[in-house]
């Protein structure tokens, strides 16, 4: 290819920097938010204040008064209440019982003693140890415990680490009874179908017999040849009834 093809000293050349039309972008997968309405506005824009029309309000009726259901008292008046005097009949009313008073007779004054008449203080001589239980309750130095500084709980000092020791294990070992092991006969054969694929099964039943009457017949033995019984014959009898009445003629002589 000569050099003819070319426009000026440019040549085909790998770019120095990353070059935006070589990727790909989302493409029209954003979008931008609405200028217009309040709900989603785009904040970098003025937004108009937004009024909102609401329902016509109903039409206040104004009463010019109460209708024929509105029934005013008899003692009610232009200037209020009626202020005459009303009675209320009652029943009589129950008898309290009597207050049981206790009379002057009832009071001894003479009893009363220095708690009516004034005296000098007086005072009395208890023990030293007077509100005090005799026998003491407070613990003595037997009764608390020092807590043991071996082992690995020990309450505010520093434990070693300790250790255990455990018994010989004989699974492995050479004590181990191999003898208690289960043997082939305690596992049992697993079904084929199982783990493969299980061809189709049929079951075998017994024979049908075909449907037969079960109802009983007699036998040979059920009939008895000697019997013999007399053939059915006919008989003529009359036409009308016996219990009807003969007809008698009247006969009317000359």
């Amino acid at each position: 290819m000569g050099s003819e093809v070319w426009v000026g000293t440019w040549r085909p050349h790998r770019p120095r920097g990353p070059i935006a039309a070589l990727h790909r972008g989302p493409g029209p997968k954003y979008k931008l938010p609405p200028n217009t309405g309040y709900i989603l506005h785009d904040p970098s824009r003025p937004r108009a204040p937004a009024f909102t029309f609401g329902s016509r309000l109903p039409l206040q009726h104004t009463t010019c008064g109460p209708g024929p259901s509105h029934l005013v008292p008899a003692r009610m008046t232009v200037r209020g209440t009626d202020g005459t005097p009303a009675f209320s009949i009652y029943g009589r009313l129950r008898h309290t019982a009597p207050v049981l008073t206790p009379g002057p007779g009832r009071y001894f004054p003479e009893r009363a003693g220095n708690a009516t008449y004034p005296s000098a203080p007086r005072h009395t001589m208890a023990s030293r140890n007077w509100g005090i239980l005799s026998k003491q309750q407070t613990p003595g130095p037997a009764s608390y415990t020092v807590p043991s500084l071996l082992g690995p709980r020990v309450i505010g000092k520093v434990s070693a680490p300790t250790y255990s020791i455990y018994g010989r294990s004989a699974v492995g070992s050479c004590f181990e009874d191999l003898s208690k092991t289960p043997g082939p006969c305690a596992y049992h054969v697993v079904n084929p179908g199982v783990y493969k694929t299980r061809a189709p099964q049929f079951t075998m039943l017994a024979r049908t017999s075909p449907p037969q009457e079960s109802t009983p017949k007699p036998g040979p033995a059920t009939y008895s040849v000697e019997e013999h019984r007399k053939p059915r014959g006919w008989s003529f009898g009359i036409r009308h009834s016996d219990y009807l009445a003969p007809m008698i003629p009247y006969h009317v002589e000359d």
